[in-house]
């Protein structure tokens, strides 16, 4: 067996241990439960840039397996900064406020039970949502809830965001993490075991980071952005690696006591030990693997079209744009709507034609709540008029709306023998990427919205053919099943309307 540190070292680059802040030597040993794996992440992530007084990593992802230690890495970086770096604004996010409070007092704890830290102490204030950690030389320690509201009106020199897995959108990674940008000697830590595929803001973090490692620039994402980026993302990852160690290749056996090495460091080196990850084995394989293994597993396979058919599907609107693919003005375009299960979000998609000949479908508007859809579909700045609205008429949420969208738009009713007919031509467009039939191919946008339900939906039969099950999907299926009913109807033809001239160009009075 390759011993792990052997692993690890044949994939790193020498470092100058006078290029990083991360190698304070009398500060580590004030903190001695950290691990020899936690100060070596501490040496390379704290590396300095040629100019010495910034981060070479403005972003640093963390992905470790479950109780190895991040919170602990996460105390000493945070003390580190603010007693040793004068870090003037220290911000930790969390899910839970409760989990929040638990890691600031766990920092306060330390430094109170060290003298040389408890001296330059003025305030440990711990109220409702207000803790507050203030050192002598001005520096502060705050926690957050992790929201669009959490870290606006603060300016962040480490900002932190435990648990990052569970962004499922971008609301409080957009709004605090741009708290660092004015300031210089700034860090944003994501740190985290592997997500799932809600995971929205890891994956394409991760996915970023992976092209900078390798050079290969993913589907999407346009190389001038892979360029700019440089090297300011660092990617930190201990997790199981495939069998033959070559990326993509097989995975390990859920059994194989290499890949639990791997993935968890602090394995024989805490309480975290063979025996308690050998009992996790009854877990189900999808979740032994996210959480003890650290690998991103798609549990819910691929949906119900074929292995690469979505993928291949997919073109972004910036490729589009490169080759000057637009909407063919001359056909007619269709929104499909869609409520979730629960009720809580609304999802429009447009489907039209476009100058290739191809349909095309986007997600074009999606909010919590019902309120909004009406006065978006009549709103003067839709640049396409709502002449045809498609939405499921019997036995689904968005049902309730019905009477109120006939009033304000026309509405092209979804039901019996359609419901079906239209998920079957919608699956045979997207597999016909794999099929390589180019006559039948679809394109439709890259939003995390439409790859979660694509790749998640379960199906239930209907008639003699099938159709998306809300109930039973692991994930918010209600995007695809409105892009299925745009699509549908875009493809059965609908009467052809002849566009105004001042579509796109607007109208001047003269």
């Amino acid at each position: 067996m390759v011993e792990f540190w052997d692993w690890m070292r044949d994939r790193l680059e020498e470092l100058d241990r006078t290029r990083t802040a991360g190698d304070d030597t009398d500060y580590l040993e004030l903190l001695p439960r950290a691990l020899d794996w936690q100060r070596w992440l501490l040496i390379h992530s704290l590396e300095l840039a040629e100019s010495g007084d910034r981060f070479r990593f403005r972003t640093v992802l963390l992905l470790v397996a479950r109780q190895n230690g991040k919170s602990t890495i996460l105390t000493v970086l945070i003390l580190w900064r603010m007693f040793q770096d004068a870090a003037r604004m220290v911000l930790e996010t969390h899910m839970s406020l409760d989990h929040a409070k638990a890691a600031w007092l766990e920092a306060v704890a330390i430094a109170e039970a060290i003298p040389e830290l408890d001296s330059e102490i003025v305030t440990a204030n711990s109220g409702k949502g207000s803790e507050l950690l203030a050192l002598e030389g001005g520096e502060q320690f705050k926690i957050a809830t992790a929201n669009r509201r959490g870290g606006r009106g603060f300016r962040g020199d480490l900002v932190i965001f435990d648990e990052l897995r569970e962004h499922t959108d971008w609301a409080a990674w957009s709004a605090t993490s741009k708290t660092t940008l004015a300031r210089r000697r700034a860090q944003v830590w994501g740190v985290s075991n592997a997500g799932d595929l809600s995971s929205i803001v890891l994956r394409h973090l991760r996915m970023i980071a992976l092209a900078l490692i390798t050079g290969e620039t993913p589907q999407g994402i346009a190389d001038e952005i892979i360029e700019t980026v440089g090297d300011s993302i660092g990617l930190f990852e201990w997790s199981a690696g495939p069998l033959n160690g070559v990326e993509g290749g097989p995975l390990r056996p859920i059994w194989d006591r290499e890949g639990w090495a791997q993935a968890n460091p602090s394995m024989g080196y805490s309480q975290l030990d063979e025996a308690a990850i050998a009992a996790s084995l009854g877990d189900p394989e999808w979740e032994f693997r996210t959480e003890v293994l650290c690998q991103f597993i798609d549990a819910a396979g691929n949906g119900p079209f074929e292995t690469g058919s979505w993928q291949a599907t997919t073109e972004s609107v910036s490729v589009r744009r490169a080759r000057g693919v637009t909407r063919d003005l001359t056909r007619p375009a269709v929104y499909g709507i869609d409520m979730s299960h629960n009720r809580s979000k609304v999802y429009i998609v447009i489907a039209f034609w476009d100058t290739e000949g191809r349909p095309r479908f986007e997600l074009a508007a999606d909010r919590y709540g019902a309120d909004w859809v009406i006065p978006w579909l009549t709103s003067p700045d839709r640049r396409v008029k709502p002449d045809r609205v498609i939405l499921q008429s019997k036995g689904a949420p968005i049902v309730s709306l019905l009477p109120d969208l006939e009033k304000a738009v026309t509405v092209v009713p979804w039901q019996d023998s359609k419901l079906a007919g239209y998920h079957g031509v919608f699956h045979d467009r997207i597999v016909a990427s794999v099929a390589e039939e180019p006559m039948l191919t679809i394109t439709h946008g890259e939003q995390p919205a439409f790859t979660i339900a694509a790749e998640t939906a379960v199906v239930k039969p209907l008639g003699d053919g099938w159709a998306i099950d809300r109930k039973s999907s692991p994930f918010d299926p209600a995007p695809l099943i409105a892009a299925i009913a745009a699509v549908g109807y875009l493809l059965e033809g609908p009467p052809v309307v002849t566009p105004s001239p001042y579509e796109d160009r607007g109208l001047m009075v003269v």
